[in-house]
């Protein structure tokens, strides 16, 4: 089940790749069904907090008419940031797939600190699922973007 969510995510992140943005997709599931979708939007939106897991944990609150996202789990493709989890653990979402880790940080600091956020909140953290799909993405948009003269 958990590489199928991921898949949607992946999903998501194809969206972003598409508009330019940089690849990174959510998914948040209740019940076995996805309630909200999002992916980066910072560039389009021109704002700072237009992330995948962001927008995708704002649809879910509005879809259940609730700030609580109790019983929710959310799929996001590359590891969130610190913006990111805090909205993630104030949202009270207990579960999160991950594809893989930031590649800009050291890969053990990585799951050191998501096994504190473990530990301190009682989130459940799963790492690597679809993780080659979820690396070949940024890689490539990456790589695309250094060779047309970009940035982000």
């Amino acid at each position: 089940m958990e590489e199928k969510w991921m898949k949607e995510a992946l999903k998501e992140a194809e969206k972003a790749y598409k508009k330019e943005e940089i690849p990174v997709g959510a998914i948040i599931v209740k019940e076995g069904k996805i309630i909200a979708r999002g992916h980066n939007l910072k560039e389009l939106k021109q704002t700072a907090t237009a992330h995948a897991e962001i927008l995708a944990i704002q649809k879910a609150n509005k879809k259940i008419q609730n700030w609580r996202l109790l019983d929710c789990d959310i799929y996001v493709t590359l590891e969130p940031c610190m913006m990111c989890m805090g909205a993630i653990i104030s949202s009270r979402i207990k579960n999160i797939y991950i594809g893989t880790l930031d590649p800009k940080k050291e890969k053990e600091e990585a799951k050191k600190v998501l096994a504190d956020y473990e530990k301190k909140y009682g989130i459940n953290v799963k790492i690597g699922i679809l993780q080659e799909k979820c690396e070949y993405i940024l890689k490539d948009f990456f790589k695309n973007l250094r060779k047309n003269g970009g940035e982000k």
